[in-house]
């Protein structure tokens, strides 16, 4: 099937958390709504925004063992308690990290539904990504009794001294799954990454999964590579075998579905690597971080990588791991934090309910959202900014960081950062990521311009103005408010 997202090198993805949305969906229609009789309605606001791809975050079977552990769990059942103050057991419907079975889960509509959801999703120009978790799976997940030599092994001794790290199944002792830096995960048993097996299983489910979508989000991806898992795991897992295992899975899964999209959660600087071992796009957590921290300067250097580096991040201010990006930045300040992130080269994603600036950051395990009032103001700027954003150049277009500079005694600039694109139009966007008001002189690397009067105009903020070309060229001053921005289309006058 064909998929926008095999012809888009820079898209932009929704990421939508399947359970909630289904009942939310439910709850308006007044009836029961799976993925396979979603009201055409809901698939054309997602479309009518611009969106290449829908990520249906938590299609696949959920584990009762994980939901038993998730509410004996005083922490999780606190965090259910902050989040959907009125949650009973039945909206405890387990981590959509803790699979049991890469099969659809019925409540949503099972392998008929998504692929419904699919149809529709190409019959709007939108590909469609599910997850994928390399790392670990639910303890009753049918390898863990039919396969256990896919799985990190433990002993009796290994139980008795850190049952929390450590768990029993059918007579085997299993590790519980971790990364190197925390605590075991406590609903789910650790994959042995090293063994030739699994890694002919995982190609085996993937090739599987590549039947029902176009691309996968591979959930904390660096935790398999040969040395992330020989760090965490030591002499339990022996050598690491010769070929790492990104590389062997994702060219095996593309003899089977050539332009199938990888897409990596990724941490600890481990975006290039991944890159290199075939993954088209990792997570830009860094990019994250420096928004919200700031300086501005230290977003302005991040953005001088690469620019093939840069070409293959994911660039957000919200998703389902992250804090609402209207509560973590504020509704004020979400909004230049989203023209930042979402502006830039490489992929973008939107997480459901950020439009609307939805402020309660719903624990994984919970299939129910609280009910939360639309910020008409938020909603209106994403809209607009969405719209923009629309035209072809921020896909197939050439993006570039440009220059700025101040004036003596005046550092007021660093608070600005600016970048243009070119394609079928140019852009030139310019931000104030600062609490204060900023000025600067800003040059584009169009030399081109020189010699006529050029149209500036700013749909996000209902702003039109006539500069020279001279002035772009040589430095076009820009002040801005605090926290305020500018997303400039460039066109020729009339004259």
């Amino acid at each position: 099937m064909p998929s926008a997202l095999n012809k888009i090198t820079q898209p932009f993805i929704y990421e939508i958390n399947t359970w909630p949305w289904l009942e939310a969906i439910s709850h308006e229609e007044g009836r029961a709504i799976d993925l396979g009789s979603v009201p055409d309605r809901y698939w054309d606001e997602v479309a009518d925004l611009g969106f290449d791809g829908v990520w249906l975050m938590g299609v696949w079977q959920r584990s009762p063992a994980g939901v038993a552990i998730a509410l004996s769990n005083d922490d999780l059942r606190a965090s259910f308690s902050a989040a959907l103050p009125d949650w009973q057991t039945s909206d405890v419907v387990g981590s959509p990290y803790c699979v049991r079975d890469y099969v659809v889960d019925d409540h949503l509509g099972g392998r008929d539904g998504i692929a419904s959801a699919r149809e529709a999703l190409a019959a709007r120009g939108m590909g469609l990504i599910l997850d994928f978790v390399p790392n670990h799976v639910a303890p009753d997940h049918r390898w863990t009794t039919l396969k256990p030599e896919l799985f990190v092994s433990g002993t009796s001794e290994d139980l008795q001294n850190d049952p929390a790290s450590f768990v029993e199944l059918a007579g085997r002792v299993l590790a519980n799954g971790r990364d190197p830096y925390f605590a075991a995960w406590p609903d789910v048993v650790q994959l042995n990454a090293f063994a030739p097996a699994l890694r002919a299983a995982v190609i085996e489910t993937l090739s599987e999964i590549g039947e029902q979508c176009d691309g996968v989000r591979c959930d904390m991806a660096m935790l398999v590579m040969n040395d992330v898992f020989g760090r965490t795991w030591g002499d339990r897992v022996g050598p690491p075998p010769s070929t790492d295992y990104w590389p062997t899975v994702i060219n095996a899964v593309r003899v089977a579905h050539p332009g199938f999209v990888f897409l990596a959660e990724a941490y600890w600087d481990m975006e290039w690597a991944l890159q290199q071992q075939g993954f088209d796009y990792c997570y830009d957590k860094r990019l994250y971080d420096r928004i919200l921290q700031g300086p501005a300067e230290q977003v302005r250097l991040h953005l001088l990588a690469d620019d093939r580096y840069q070409h293959g991040l994911v660039r957000f201010v919200e998703n389902h791991d992250e804090p609402r990006a209207a509560s973590a930045f504020g509704s004020r300040r979400s909004q230049v934090a989203a023209v930042t992130a979402l502006s830039q080269t490489g992929a973008r994603l939107v997480h459901n309910g950020q439009l609307g600036g939805a402020t309660v950051h719903l624990p994984v395990f919970l299939g129910r959202y609280p009910i939360e009032p639309t910020d008409p103001a938020l909603l209106a700027f994403y809209r607009s900014f969405l719209s923009a954003l629309a035209d072809p150049t921020f896909r197939h277009g050439h993006w570039q960081l440009c220059d700025r500079s101040g004036w003596p005694g005046d550092d007021r600039y660093q608070n600005l950062v600016a970048w243009c694109w070119e394609g079928d139009s140019r852009w030139l966007i310019v931000v104030n990521l600062s609490d204060s008001t900023a000025a600067a002189l800003v040059r584009t690397p169009w030399a081109d311009l020189r010699g006529r009067e050029w149209q500036l105009t700013d749909p996000t903020r209902n702003i039109a103005l006539v500069r020279s070309g001279d002035d772009l060229v040589d430095g076009l001053f820009v002040e801005l408010d605090d926290w305020s921005w500018h997303v400039f289309r460039i066109d020729p006058t009339t004259e």
